[in-house]
């Protein structure tokens, strides 16, 4: 059998969504491939690519275009919660998409940089502003969405929680709305500084 990249994509997505990132090694996919570990090196270079490739293939539900966003606000608001819609949809896929965005290996994260940029800019704030504005909503959905992630899986594990982090866990969608109202807000109250 022939191995093509979508088919690594595909079963070290697979082993991510079942074991999580931890398990998910070089050796491991080799041996549910039923292949050597060198062959995987033919495909992708080093692990950082493949995961920057699993941390794409996590991403493309993001990168759907809103439909008929009203403003710059519901621009960034709807790109955001698609973001963490998307990596909440797979195991890990936070830290995993973080870890690729901090090292510079997932396009797909470049092009949501690039669309809140884009929205940022439609606020009114400055173009040497709008991809730092950018920068800190995406920083603000990855860390939320690690640390949402965290909580599930001790819940899952039957941790038990002390009273005050398990409530956390129960309102995640509330919070996540707030904490994005408030960057958006202070996103147009910088705008609104630099203009006068």
């Amino acid at each position: 059998m022939q191995l093509h990249k979508h088919d690594l994509v595909d079963a070290a997505t697979a082993i991510l969504d079942n074991f999580g990132i931890a398990d998910l090694t070089m050796r491991r996919l080799a041996r549910e491939l039923s292949v050597s570990p060198g062959a995987l090196y033919w495909h992708f270079a080093n692990k950082q690519e493949l995961l920057g490739a699993v941390a794409d293939r996590i991403l493309q539900p993001a990168l759907r275009s809103a439909e008929s966003a009203a403003g710059w606000r519901e621009h960034v608001s709807a790109d955001c919660r698609r973001l963490r819609d998307a990596l909440l949809s797979h195991t890990d896929g936070a830290e995993l998409v973080s870890a690729s965005f901090a090292a510079g290996q997932s396009e797909a994260m470049t092009q949501v940089l690039q669309r809140l940029a884009g929205a940022t800019a439609e606020s009114g704030i400055d173009s040497a502003h709008a991809e730092l504005a950018a920068r800190t909503v995406v920083y603000y959905v990855l860390g939320f969405t690690v640390d949402e992630q965290s909580r599930l899986q001790w819940d899952a594990a039957g941790a038990e929680l002390p009273e005050s982090q398990s409530a956390l866990t129960e309102d995640a969608g509330h919070r996540f709305e707030f904490g994005l109202g408030l960057l958006v807000d202070g996103i147009a109250a910088h705008r609104d500084l630099t203009v006068e």
